[in-house]
């Protein structure tokens, strides 16, 4: 299957500059593409790696990626998307972050000979203010600029220079690229239509109309509901484990509606059609099996992270659901239970009624008794039913915690002080 027509039957195409243009040139040659991120993090979140999906594909059917960090436009800012100005970080954060997001995109797309790092740094930073007025400035109308969606959505309440200027940058970009590199294709998300087209016309103009440089968009990934993709309650998805555990991470696939699971499987997995084709009939027909959500969750996760993260994750997983959590290492407790309620004890050996008081995982003695009794309680795994237990804080864990079990789905971390 062409690679073009693999993108559009997993819906992942919202514009092209020219779709036969750009599939002739595909079909029988290996092209270069490239896809940039501005480092205004110093990791991407799982709205940002959608474009880069698109660029894997490209790289598994033969195509040399470039990934472009922008360690220049990250200091200024893309003004789409957006209400208001953006605040200006340092250099050295922007630097910071360019690691940051370069290391991720090695784990992505590996750093053989077949995928290109570059930071937009090492060739705007070179740029004096008259050469850029005098090289570029020329080739932009002020019209044509204010006519774009990503500038026109922001007169109304105003749009600094510096953010207006940053299309031309993006443009310099490409242009750069394919004078160097004889890179051919810009992705970007649906937002970036007016930064990429811009770019093309910069091209022609300086390298001539025959000049062969296309331009391709995603669709604005939205959930069924018709919220943003990638938002949860707390907070955005990111790629860094650090700052979302690949427990969490999974879980964040395993959940999602049967509305969008098959949708999903297209734009971020590497299935082929008669795998999501079995997956859409069983999502249909047995629908409590959750199939779909549970493959989606482990290629995902496995693709990000790895499969000894991917094991972690689904050990976590079924000891929660199972109550079987003596298996956990303190590791894996931290990672499964981190967002779960939390409370603190000391290590002193007590009644287990006073105890679930204490700790205020219970609101009275009597509650606390009457839970007990009726065997809702579980300790480090095990069902409590007698109201004279001793809970000792530091029998497991190393010490350092107590798992509560409240019913069939409540859980609490206790800390040990």
């Amino acid at each position: 299957m062409n690679i073009i027509d693999e993108l559009k039957w997993r819906n992942a195409i919202n514009q092209q500059t020219n779709e036969e243009g750009l599939r002739e040139l595909v079909e029988n040659n290996s092209i270069s593409l490239y896809c940039g991120v501005d480092p205004t993090g110093g990791s991407m979140h799982i709205g940002h790696l959608i474009p880069f999906m698109m660029m894997k594909r490209f790289q598994l059917a033969g195509h040399k990626p470039f990934i472009l960090i922008g360690g220049a436009t990250g200091t200024i800012g893309d003004p789409s998307g957006r209400t208001s100005e953006r605040s200006l970080q340092t250099l050295e954060t922007v630097q910071e972050n360019v690691k940051g997001l370069s290391n991720q995109m090695k784990k992505l797309f590996g750093s053989d000979a077949n995928v290109t790092i570059v930071n937009n740094y090492d060739w705007l930073s070179n740029l004096s203010l008259l050469e850029f007025l005098r090289s570029y400035g020329k080739d932009f109308n002020i019209n044509t600029m204010l006519a774009k969606d990503i500038v026109a959505s922001r007169l109304e309440k105003g749009i600094s220079f510096t953010e207006f200027a940053y299309q031309i940058l993006q443009s310099i970009d490409f242009l750069y690229l394919f004078k160097q590199h004889n890179v051919q294709l810009q992705i970007g998300g649906a937002d970036q239509w007016g930064n990429i087209t811009s770019g093309l016309d910069l091209i022609r103009k300086k390298e001539g109309t025959e000049a062969k440089v296309f331009g391709l968009t995603i669709p604005l990934m939205l959930k069924a509901d018709g919220t943003k993709f990638g938002k949860t309650a707390g907070g955005a998805i990111w790629l860094d484990p650090k700052r979302t555990s690949p427990y969490e991470f999974y879980q964040f696939w395993l959940n999602q509606d049967d509305r969008d699971v098959i949708k999903y499987l297209k734009f971020f997995t590497f299935l082929d059609k008669e795998e999501i084709d079995v997956l859409e009939d069983k999502v249909k027909k047995e629908p409590e099996k959750r199939e779909a959500q549970k493959r989606l969750a482990e290629e995902v996760t496995k693709f990000v992270h790895d499969e000894k993260s991917l094991k972690e994750a689904q050990k976590i997983t079924q000891a929660l659901f199972s109550g079987d959590v003596k298996k956990l290492t303190v590791h894996e407790i931290e990672q499964g239970l981190e967002n779960m309620p939390s409370f603190e004890t000391t290590k002193d050996t007590k009644n287990i009624v006073d105890w679930l008081v204490d700790i205020q995982c219970e609101p009275s003695k009597r509650q606390a008794r009457e839970d007990v009794k009726n065997g809702a309680i579980s300790i480090n795994g095990e069902r409590i039913n007698d109201i004279d237990f001793l809970v000792n804080p530091t029998l497991e864990f190393d010490g350092k915690y107590v798992i509560v079990r409240r019913g069939k789905k409540n859980y609490f971390l206790v800390k040990v002080i």
